[in-house]
């Protein structure tokens, strides 16, 4: 899929709305990230702690947000708003399977904690997978042994060849 040569106003209205709403996100996502930061354990031997570096990091992502939104606000035209949902629908629904990897792994995410990395890995791979693979026998035979090896199969060699231990999950303890 090309992209247009020579996008319509109401097109270029739609993306500079879109874009706005992504700078949004950023800077929601590096404020509470920032916030989350400052929870990081300090020692004796550090006087910043963990948390600084983080915290510069997410500052600047929010300053450089701010200043993108400030430009977006400036560039968009008076009524931008209006045509935003006509135009994002049609642009959604032909990027389907992004949206759906997105939310996937949203839930991936919200779930890693509670049921634990291999679990929450196998059935986030074995989703992608079957989300984006053509679904015939051997193929989703490959697909399950895939994803068993890259979920018990990586917690196994962590745990064993590295000691380190991936999250286990408050379900199983």
């Amino acid at each position: 899929m090309q992209a247009d040569q020579n996008p319509t106003p109401e097109k270029q209205e739609a993306g500079g709305v879109a874009r706005l709403l992504s700078y949004l996100v950023i800077l929601a996502a590096s404020v509470g990230l920032f916030f989350d930061a400052r929870a990081l354990p300090t020692s004796r031997w550090d006087v910043l702690g963990a948390g600084a570096f983080p915290q510069l990091v997410f500052a600047t992502l929010g300053v450089l947000a701010l200043v993108a939104i400030a430009d977006a606000l400036r560039k968009l035209p008076p009524g931008a708003f209006a045509g935003f949902g006509a135009a994002a629908v049609p642009w959604l629904r032909a990027r389907y399977l992004v949206v759906a990897l997105l939310a996937l792994f949203g839930l991936y995410l919200a779930i890693l904690p509670r049921a634990g990395f291999s679990w929450t890995t196998l059935g986030f791979l074995l989703a992608a997978q079957l989300l984006l693979a053509p679904r015939r026998p051997r193929v989703i035979a490959v697909l399950l042994i895939l994803a068993l090896l890259f979920s018990f199969g990586l917690n196994a060699l962590f745990a064993e060849a590295f000691n380190v231990f991936l999250p286990r999950g408050r379900w199983w303890t």
